[in-house]
């Protein structure tokens, strides 16, 4: 059982993105902002920090995501979440935690759900992550304004 223990534990909580992994990404979706990043892992250049708090600050664009893999992700994808009725696109890089209530109330009802093969090395690491990896993506929903209370008689809407 210790070898469980060790295997899937981990003091560090922030990963650095694989560039193989972030860059067919960022052709597809054309990333704006990172919102959970530092100087020297950003892969975006407009990105928070932890100093900007990216749980409180307003997410805008196309974000990509890596969060930190601790007590608060299920916290960065509610957020990542709450943003499309904002219009944001919002691209997470998230352990697969499917047996957690908020993998089911979150990403399977809202998100876009894509298993990563194999075990990607992110930057630090020596070796792949020893659990699995999902992509979620939550698309932005369309910003309705100005939105009529009533359709005119005879407008076919």
């Amino acid at each position: 059982m210790a070898r469980l223990d060790k295997q899937f534990s981990s003091d560090k909580v922030e990963w650095e993105t694989p560039l193989d992994l972030f860059n067919p990404l960022d052709e597809e979706f054309g990333f704006t902002l990172d919102v959970a990043a530092d100087s020297t892992n950003a892969k975006c250049d407009d990105y928070l920090t932890l100093s900007d708090d990216g749980l409180n600050t307003s997410w805008s664009g196309v974000c990509w995501c890596n969060p930190p893999y601790g007590r608060d992700l299920s916290k960065w994808v509610r957020k990542g979440c709450v943003e499309t009725w904002n219009g944001v696109t919002s691209v997470f890089l998230i352990p697969v935690r499917s047996n957690t209530k908020w993998w089911h109330d979150l990403c399977i009802p809202f998100g876009e759900i894509r298993f990563v093969k194999g075990r990607p090395k992110f930057g630090g690491a020596d070796q792949g992550l020893p659990w699995p990896l999902a992509i979620i993506v939550f698309r932005g929903k369309p910003i309705l304004q100005n939105k009529p209370k009533h359709q005119p008689e005879g407008s076919g809407v």
